[in-house]
This record gives C-alpha cells, sequence and structure tokens, in this order.
C-alpha cells in the first residue's frame, strides 16, 4: 500500500467511539479520538464512529490510579467504641472489629468504597487486605468477588498482608501463604507493627520470591527518624534481586530526616529501584498528635525522588475509619491536598497530576506507558479543565469515564439557574415550605 493510500484509510477509518473534541494537552488545540475493540487507534481531527462522545474541548486522560486503598476495612467509623486520632489506637480499634467482620459485611462497604472511586475517575486500584489469625481469609475472599463484580468498571489487584503483625504467628504466616497460592498478585506487610520488624521483612522478601510476586510494604510511619527500615529495605531489594518490584507506602520518616541523611537514603533507594507511595489524607490526620505546637506535617514531598528518576504516587489509603475519618474516593482531590501540603504550583501542579495518573500507573506497573497514545487502553476520563495543573488546582471532578472504551459513568455539570428561570409560584421546591421570592 503506497503512503497516499495508507493516508486515505486511515480517513476513512469507521471507529467503535470517537471522542470529539478533546483536548490531549496542554497549549495543544482539541483533537479525536478514534477507539475500536477497547484500545486507543488514532488521535487526529475528523474522525468517523459508530458513536460519539463530545469532550467540549475538556481535558481527556487516561483514568486515575489508586496505588494504595484499604476496601476492606473501609466505612467503619461508626463502629468504634472508643478515637483518639492516633495510630497505637487506630490500629487496636480495628484489631477488634475485625472479629465481626464477615465476607457479606466486608463485601458491602468494599463495594460502596469501591463505587466511589470509579465515579470519582478511578480505573485502577492496588487495595491493601488484612490476612492474619483474626479476619482468616473473610475480607481476602470478600474484596475479590467485589472485583470481579465490578472488572468492567475498574480492575482491582489484591495485596495481602498482615497489621498486627506476622512473626508472632504460624498461623498469619499459613494464611497468606494460602492467600498466595490461591492467586494473590502482590504481597504487602507492616513491619512497625511487628514485635520482630526485621524478621517479618525477611520473612515477605522469602516468600516473595518464592511466590514470584512483588512487594508492596507500609513502612515507617511514625513523627520522628529513630529506628527508619528503609534502609533496611533497600538492602534485602538488592540482596533478592527484587529491584523495580518493590514498593514503599507512607515512609513519613523521612520527611524529617537532614538534608544529607536523605540524599544517601535516596541513592540507595535508586539502587533498589523503590517506588514510593504517599498517603497525604492519613499522614496528616495522625501526625503530631502529642504535640501542642509546631506539629509536623509527616507527608513526604517526593520531588527529589522524581528527580532521581524514582516512580512515585499519592493515593487514598483509608476511607471513613480511624486511620482518615473522611474520604470519597476522589484522587483528584488528594492530588491538590497533597499539592497544597508540598507548596506546588505551576509546573508543580502537572506533577501532581501524573501522582495520581501515570506516575501512579509506573508504580504497580513498572513497564506502563500510561499515557494517551496510540495502542494505549482506552480508560479514560474527560474533566472540566484547560490543562493538568488547571485540574488538580480546580479539584475538577471527572464529567464521564471509560472503561476498555465503554462509557461507565457520567456526571452532570451544575448549572446557575437566575431569577427570570426561577418559578416562585411553585410551592414543591426544597420541601412542604413555598420559595418565597426575593425581597425587592
Amino acid at each position: 500500500m503506497s503512503r497516499h493510500e495508507d493516508h486515505d484509510a486511515i480517513k476513512n477509518t469507521v471507529y467503535d467511539l470517537v471522542i470529539k473534541s478533546a483536548r490531549v494537552a496542554s497549549g495543544e488545540a482539541p483533537i479525536d479520538i478514534g477507539i475500536s475493540r477497547g484500545v486507543v487507534r488514532r488521535l487526529a481531527p475528523g474522525l468517523a464512529g459508530r458513536a460519539a462522545l463530545n469532550a467540549g474541548g475538556n481535558l481527556v486522560t487516561p483514568g486515575f490510579v489508586d496505588t494504595h486503598l484499604h476496601l476492606d476495612k473501609s466505612r467503619l467509623m461508626a463502629r468504634y467504641r472508643h478515637f483518639d486520632g492516633t495510630l497505637a489506637s487506630a490500629i487496636t480499634e480495628t484489631a477488634e472489629l475485625k472479629k465481626g467482620f464477615t465476607e457479606g459485611d466486608v463485601h458491602r462497604r468494599a463495594a460502596q468504597t469501591l463505587r466511589d472511586c470509579v465515579l470519582h475517575g478511578t480505573t485502577r486500584v492496588r487495595t491493601q487486605v488484612e490476612v492474619d489469625d483474626v479476619v482468616a481469609l473473610t475480607s481476602f475472599r470478600a474484596v475479590n468477588a467485589v472485583a470481579e463484580e465490578w472488572r468492567d468498571y475498574v480492575d482491582v489487584e489484591v495485596c495481602v498482608f498482615a497489621q498486627e503483625g506476622l512473626t508472632q504467628s504460624e498461623e498469619t504466616k499459613a494464611l497468606i501463604e494460602a492467600a498466595l497460592e490461591q492467586g494473590a498478585p502482590v504481597l504487602g506487610g507492616a513491619p512497625y507493627a511487628d514485635v520482630d520488624p526485621l524478621g517479618q521483612l525477611d520473612w515477605i522478601f522469602e516468600r516473595a520470591r518464592h511466590f514470584g510476586v512483588p512487594i508492596d510494604l507500609h513502612l515507617d510511619l511514625a513523627e520522628t527518624a529513630d529506628g527508619m527500615l528503609l534502609e533496611e529495605v533497600c538492602r534485602r531489594t538488592v540482596q533478592h534481586g527484587m529491584q523495580g518490584r518493590v514498593t514503599v507506602g507512607h515512609v513519613t520518616q523521612l520527611s524529617f530526616v537532614t538534608p544529607q541523611r536523605f540524599a544517601d537514603l535516596t541513592a540507595l533507594a535508586v539502587d533498589a529501584d523503590l517506588a514510593f507511595t504517599v498517603l497525604p489524607a492519613t499522614d496528616l490526620f495522625l501526625m503530631g498528635r502529642a504535640l501542642s505546637h509546631a506539629k509536623p506535617r509527616g507527608v513526604l514531598d517526593v520531588k527529589s525522588l522524581i528527580g532521581n528518576g524514582l516512580r512515585c504516587s499519592v493515593a487514598t489509603n483509608n476511607v471513613l475509619n480511624a486511620f482518615t475519618p473522611y474520604g470519597d474516593g476522589s484522587l483528584i482531590r488528594m492530588a491538590n491536598l497533597y499539592a497544597n501540603i508540598t507548596h506546588l504550583a505551576g509546573e508543580g501542579l502537572e506533577q501532581a497530576f501524573s501522582l495520581v495518573t501515570s506516575g501512579a500507573a509506573r508504580v504497580v506497573d513498572p513497564g506502563s506507558a500510561a499515557s494517551l497514545v496510540e495502542g494505549a487502553p482506552a480508560d479514560l476520563i474527560c474533566l472540566p479543565a484547560d490543562s493538568a495543573a488547571d485540574a488538580v488546582a480546580t479539584i475538577a471532578e471527572p464529567l464521564w469515564g471509560l472503561k476498555r472504551g465503554r462509557l461507565t459513568f457520567t456526571r452532570l455539570r451544575p448549572v446557575l439557574q437566575t431569577p427570570p428561570n426561577f418559578d416562585t409560584s411553585r410551592r414543591d421546591i426544597g420541601g412542604p415550605d413555598p420559595v418565597r421570592a426575593a425581597p425587592g
């Protein structure tokens, strides 16, 4: 086929779906996006499709990726008897509640939270699911069922871990191995909550290698620089040949070290090709509880880590429980919160956006292109914004979303009603009382 014939063939292609007037890059004119069989096939003006979706000149981007979300223990806030906002209390109180977990209970709460995530534009989730000698595989089975039911809306990847400790319980170890044997794709841990933190790390790395799965750790969650485990994680990552397959979340302690120590630890992380996940809502909520003034923020600023080539993300962590007693599944809101804490503006807001999109995708899949290019999955959202920076600055909630080229949700934009269109004669607006006309 000649070059002229090839151009004509592309021009005359009719796609399954064409997104019209989509802004795909800052400062560039809107174009069309041709999608067939769930894949982006063409980015160009004037495309034809069997169906069309008008972006109206708004930003169209790959969907949000939540790299760290606890579906199984979300929406527990109303059940706590004692709540003081500390990490120790959150762990203890939630551990008590887990004794009453059933598959139906976990399923209902997880599904509701996952629904919120989808409606806020998330198309991929890595969820941390607790497995131990209290809850056994109850939450694991429930979350897997939710993931299967929602697979047309969002991809869910399960990371199994023990929150309250691992080394003291052979039963917990056996249950985690059972989950891995049943296909759990990621192994996690919380060594800071173990009676033997280094022993937990050794077990996790050995088991991850045995099962051929990546690692995602809760790490160094405290408000001093004492007793950090990041160096030990880096050493074991290299020792076990797991470079590029280990993620660490929280790492609040890294925000308290001196610049020289930060540089030294960064170099070790680069050698290990670690990925970092910042959880700003939880970390900001938990830090500095015991201080009366000059409270620490405890939120890791990843600008220099990214500058050194490390993969980083911002994620939700907990929703409506003792670790984070609020949340709605909105990652653009989380990116905005992170930008506020770390003083981002201008191009920095573009970076904040990447932490919940392309950067986040590379945390869970280092080989991911994670950008809107021809050949990419049509997992897309439309944001009422001119650019990624604008979306973060205004907390722009998505107008609609696609999963593999199929529409998954829509959101109506609010319409301001002017006085001439406001019929004050109606008595059913706002309840039983009549709407009164404004004075004058």
